[in-house]
């Protein structure tokens, strides 16, 4: 009973999200193998069939027609599209799924100008406004980066113009560590960052089940998620579609992200009629998981920051940041990697902190009591390694 009470107010909770993340999967976007691409007359009137590469351009008008609807309402939206990887290798011909790095680059810069200049025109049929934004991870991982982005969506939203978020592919790779790896994640990251209330993640996953549907017929969805447990990162599936990078799993990885906001999350399927609107409405559809009680934006930037390097630090030590103490020089017994003041590091797998020392400096006074740091650095030097405001543990 209890449970579903907690169900019934979450879904009815929807209908207030006044900022809204969307993100649509590469599968969704797609054009269904065999099928033409045609606009409707009642979209839009005076177009003509620009779709290219693969992209259902009917499909992005109806997207259009929701967001248009939602802006009247006074919704703010933000868009995270899939899809340029994809319809660059159609354009080129490719029909299996890329993986060599070089490939998804030439594929990317191919297909995100197709894709923008669909949603460019979709969303000006509307009297809607489209902005690009192609962002690594080192947009959000670093502090000063991280605020003027956030200064940026802030201010097209609030001139009434659709941000456009995508994976910058043609710079971003997991070799150099600055790649989101799925957007997903990306969508999730932009959820937090923005203070979301509602993101809602669209693929040719209709919900999440108990186990994988694929390999078995009698699989029951779940409709709705108080708390994310270990058994439902069991029953999430393998990788998605030919050209997708994420499936199942990505998309719970997103939902633990996005929950540490506050924000809400509903998987669903993107081909379902008017699913966008619907699900804002507080329509039940898909997956609804419920959100969590909301981290400090700092906390969440932290916890979401690729670390530039690693520390060990003693039991003593650990215990008291767990309380809320400061990390101190002598409570460290190893540094690994090469990072300079300010970065976020990883300390003993288990937290990241927002360092006041280098990996130079630290390697040369841990161990050492705060008095003796001076001696070693220098006047000015700082004291402490990190302060519990500078400090995120990842299990909280």
């Amino acid at each position: 009973m209890e449970q579903d009470q907690a169900a019934a107010s979450a879904w009815a909770a929807l209908a207030s999200a006044n900022r809204i993340v969307v993100k649509i999967g590469t599968a969704t976007i797609a054009r269904p193998k065999g099928t033409p691409n045609r606009l409707t007359v009642s979209l839009a009137p005076e177009s003509t069939d620009t779709g290219r590469g693969g992209v259902d351009t009917e499909y992005i008008y109806r997207v259009a027609a929701q967001f248009a609807d939602l802006v009247k309402a006074g919704k703010q939206l933000i868009l995270v599209t899939s899809g340029a990887i994809g319809m660059g290798a159609r354009e080129l011909g490719l029909t299996k799924h890329v993986t060599e790095v070089r490939m998804r680059q030439v594929c990317a810069a191919i297909g995100q100008p197709i894709l923008m200049e669909e949603y460019r025109a979709a969303f000006g049929v509307f009297g809607l406004t489209a902005a690009q934004l192609l962002v690594t991870r080192d947009a959000w991982d670093d502090r000063a980066s991280y605020l003027n982005l956030r200064a940026t969506v802030e201010t097209l939203l609030g001139n009434r113009v659709i941000p456009v978020f995508n994976e910058n592919d043609c710079v971003s790779t997991a070799e150099i560590g600055n790649a989101f790896g799925d957007n997903d994640r990306l969508s999730a990251y932009i959820a937090s960052k923005i203070d979301a209330e509602l993101l809602i993640i669209l693929s040719d996953v209709e919900c999440l089940y108990d186990s994988d549907p694929r390999e078995n017929p009698d699989a029951k969805p779940i409709p709705y998620v108080r708390e994310l447990t270990g058994e439902h990162l069991a029953a999430a599936g393998g990788r998605g579609s030919e050209f997708s990078t994420g499936g199942m799993k990505t998309k719970l990885a997103a939902v633990a992200i996005a929950r540490d906001a506050g924000c809400r999350v509903v998987i669903a399927h993107g081909r379902e009629s008017r699913v966008i609107a619907r699900v804002a409405a507080g329509e039940r559809l898909g997956t609804l998981f419920d959100a969590a009680h909301a981290l400090k934006n700092r906390v969440r930037w932290l916890k979401n920051s690729q670390p530039k390097g690693r520390l060990t630090i003693d039991s003593g030590a650990l215990a008291a940041i767990r309380e809320h103490n400061s990390l101190l020089p002598r409570g460290v017994t190893a540094v690994e990697g090469d990072f300079g003041r300010s970065s976020v590091v990883l300390v003993n797998e288990s937290a990241k902190i927002l360092s006041n020392f280098s990996s130079a400096e630290l390697a040369a006074v841990m161990g050492k009591k705060s008095e003796e740091i001076e001696a070693i650095l220098g006047k000015g030097s700082p004291h402490v390694v990190a302060r519990p405001e500078d400090t995120a543990f990842l299990d909280e």
